[in-house]
């Protein structure tokens, strides 16, 4: 059985979590929870990705597989799923990528607070993050919808859970001030069973 070492609050896990889901294959894969922070990664984790993260997907008939998007088109092009579309890859990958890029710049925000010292925060670099994630929520808004609105991809499930991310970690900060389209969708797409049964605690 494959293994994916995960930690229930990240948002590439939970990804590949809602990929596992829509696909059917959640009993294909073993969770294994660890404990890893940026500073301090799990030995496990350090064993299985060169850059000591996670996930990573450990699999009995191969390498070990890491970075969401390799972990999330390899189970779909196991399970001859749908999400990687041909026919339109070009902007399935360019979609995931804006999620990914979104994750990235919030979880980057998460870490200047919990691994420098208060007096060693920097404003302007917090500020520069979130402008990263305003932009790409713009881009998003005015230009995706009909992506979003359409058969759920690879893309598609990035951009959920970055939009959940951000509920989740900078709620605070109001992402949906602005951009009613986004919002909308992105209320329709929380209510996916796939969505309600990753939820962090």
């Amino acid at each position: 059985m494959m293994r994916l070492l995960y930690a229930p609050a990240s948002p590439y896990v939970r990804k590949v979590r809602v990929l596992l889901h829509e696909l059917g294959m959640s009993d294909e894969v073993e969770l294994v929870e660890v404990a890893t922070t940026p500073t301090k990664p799990a030995p496990e984790v350090a064993t299985a990705h060169a850059l000591k993260k996670i996930p990573a997907l450990i699999r009995p008939e191969g390498c070990t597989l890491y970075d969401s998007r390799v972990i999330t088109r390899y189970l779909d092009s196991r399970a001859h799923g749908p999400f990687y579309p041909e026919s339109h890859i070009w902007e399935t990958l360019t979609l995931e990528a804006t999620g990914d890029g979104i994750m990235d710049a919030a979880v980057l925000m998460v870490y200047e607070g919990r691994c420098r010292p208060e007096d060693k925060q920097d404003k302007d670099w917090l500020d520069a993050q979130w402008g990263k994630i305003e932009n790409a929520l713009d881009a998003l808004n005015a230009r995706w919808m009909s992506h979003l609105s359409g058969p759920v991809d690879a893309g598609v499930i990035s951009v959920g859970c970055a939009l959940a991310y951000l509920d989740f970690r900078h709620g605070a900060r109001s992402w949906r001030k602005g951009r009613d389209a986004l919002d909308d969708w992105f209320a329709v797409f929380a209510e996916r069973d796939s969505m309600k049964a990753t939820v962090p605690s």
